[in-house]
């Protein structure tokens, strides 16, 4: 088990396609960019993956750039994409 598992929202197979991406420390995902991660890993498995994995992302990336993180910004739920009601 890794420091990556110290992140809301990553077990041990977010643990493991983050180390297929390339990032194996929280330091490394600091200013990541989780949309690109997000569209690398449909690339790599060759099919477009659960949204869900690009929302654990983005707490990710926040998780590792923050110095003080919000507790409610830590829930993975949280960064889902929100439509505007027009």
């Amino acid at each position: 088990m890794s420091e990556l598992r110290k992140i809301p929202g990553v077990g041990k197979e977010i643990e493991k396609d983050l180390f297929m991406l390339g990032y194996t420390t929280i330091a490394s995902l600091e200013n990541a960019d989780p949309e690109e991660m997000y569209e690398r890993e449909c690339l790599m498995k060759g099919c477009k993956i659960d949204r869900c994995q690009l929302y654990v992302y983005r707490c990710a990336v926040y998780y590792a750039s923050e110095n003080n993180p919000e507790p409610e910004k830590l829930k993975w739920w949280n960064w889902k994409d929100h439509k505007e009601k027009t």
